[in-house]
């Protein structure tokens, strides 16, 4: 796990492919409600509209534009050479996300972070991918550790059978991959199960947090936050949860997830409080 010298740096998740991992579900998980970037080959305002928004979100989560920073069309039309066209829909999508507000003979302003909508994959990726990345990885896995133990509990007593049955394959899947140490598919089994059992807990409300665990799943990969080969734990744990809902014991999924995501904060510990040894 690196701790010093320069970040990886990563790329805008695209949906996460699940095939292999388990049959039924979801074949994808949706980053975010706008649209991630484009494939090789798409027409060039739809890549630039990308672009555009990327550096601009970043940006602004990183601090780069302030709180109170005033932005206009003209200004983005003649920085990123785009039509007046991108750059509007640009800071619809911003504006959607509560990073600005858009006041007539006042411009397009930054907002305060308590104005942002810190639920959005987009905005969560831009927070990794910036000079906040450690204080967002704490809030994300504190966020984790409160949601995921209920939902694992709740989807013990609430699941279909069909479900319960996907998880303990799902867990499967984890220890041979990995044991293989093959890190893209692992996390891609990795989001399919955490992903099932949010849906299964028939919580609309945990379910909703899906894609927000995905995003901070890939960035832990992507930034090179995962060991090779997962930790023996680890592996054991997931299968631990997935036997108990499989069985119906809630109890018993809720003190699996609990373990599982403390040895997930035990590993991020260093980021937050580098003094600590591991």
């Amino acid at each position: 796990m690196p701790e010093t010298g320069e970040e990886p740096r990563p790329g805008y998740p695209s949906a996460v492919e699940l095939r292999g991992v388990g049959d039924g579900g979801r074949e994808g998980v949706a980053t975010s409600a706008s649209a991630p970037p484009p494939p090789a080959g798409a027409p060039d305002a739809v890549v630039l509209h990308s672009s555009v928004l990327d550096t601009i979100g970043e940006e602004i989560t990183g601090g780069a534009l302030p709180e109170g920073h005033v932005l206009t069309l003209e200004q983005i039309r003649e920085r990123f050479g785009v039509s007046r066209t991108v750059a509007r829909e640009t800071m619809r999508i911003l504006e959607s996300m509560g990073l600005v507000r858009s006041r007539r003979r006042v411009g397009i302003t930054v907002q305060p972070r308590a104005s942002w909508n810190v639920y959005d994959p987009r905005v969560i990726w831009w927070r990794l991918s910036g000079p906040g990345r450690n204080a967002q990885l704490r809030s994300l896995t504190e966020l984790r550790i409160a949601v995921e133990p209920l939902a694992a509990g709740a989807a013990a007593r609430s699941a279909s059978a069909a479900e319960r049955e996907r998880a303990t394959e799902i867990a499967a899947s984890l220890r041979a991959l990995g044991e293989a140490g093959d890190l893209d598919r692992f996390l891609a089994a990795d989001v399919a199960f955490h992903t099932l059992l949010l849906q299964a807990s028939g919580n609309e409300m945990f379910g909703a947090l899906a894609d927000v665990v995905a995003v901070v799943l890939q960035g832990r990969t992507q930034l090179g936050l995962m060991p090779h080969h997962p930790e023996p734990e680890a592996l054991a744990l997931h299968e631990a949860v997935a036997d108990a809902v499989a069985g119906g014991r809630a109890r018993d999924a809720e003190t699996a997830m609990r373990e599982l995501l403390a040895e997930v904060r035990h590993a991020m510990l260093p980021l937050w409080e580098p003094r600590t040894r591991r």
